[in-house]
């Protein structure tokens, strides 16, 4: 049986992230991704990617309508390995972490939150307010994780493809999704095997 994800896309900018995610399930196997797309998230996809909700919805294994309050996952006893917001908009955290459960994405995730299952937060904001940071501790609080997409620079990426698939790699290394999509850090200097001992045997 496949694990399975939920992926929400809200309406920050970044929605190249979420995409990233679902393409990266698809193709590693193993996975069933479960997508949510609110309204925002569309219009937000259509303005920085050209795409529309049936091109985003087609890479997703099974699809939700951001209003069903009653679909599976807004019930703690559809199994999954979590939830990942990507990207996360302001709104959503402030409903996430005051469990305002007034759409599905809300009401999945605090879910995942009573569950104790895993739930990562793509946040994309900046410069963030008083109420942005608190909202961040809050959901910290609750067990979830906050994951502003900041690139890695050390990892030598050339160009915005490669800090959107690192960041991808990094996001999927929390749900133990096993892939090779990205440069590992070796440290400043190689790694040494120990020798071995020069000891007598006893």
């Amino acid at each position: 049986m496949k694990k399975r994800l939920i992926v929400a896309i809200t309406g920050a900018t970044g929605a190249v992230y979420g995409l990233g995610i679902l393409k990266q399930l698809r193709e590693l196997g193993g996975w069933e991704s479960h997508l949510i797309l609110s309204e925002a998230g569309v219009l937000n996809a259509y303005q920085e990617l050209g795409l529309k909700r049936r091109d985003i919805e087609a890479l997703a294994d099974v699809v939700y309508n951001p209003r069903d309050i009653g679909a599976t996952v807004a019930s703690g006893s559809f199994l999954t390995q979590g939830m990942v917001i990507a990207p996360c908009s302001m709104k959503t955290l402030s409903a996430v972490a005051n469990a305002y459960s007034d759409n599905l994405v809300a009401r999945a995730a605090d879910v995942i939150l009573k569950e104790r299952r895993r739930l990562v937060l793509i946040t994309r904001e900046a410069p963030l307010n008083l109420a942005h940071l608190r909202n961040m501790v809050s959901v910290t609080e609750m067990g979830g994780i906050i994951f502003p997409p900041v690139p890695a620079f050390y990892s030598k990426v050339k160009d915005i493809s490669g800090m959107v698939n690192h960041t991808v790699g990094r996001i999927l290394d929390l749900f133990d999704v096993q892939h090779d999509n990205i440069a590992r850090w070796e440290g400043l200097t190689p790694a040494k095997s120990a020798k071995p001992s020069k000891g007598k045997e006893s």
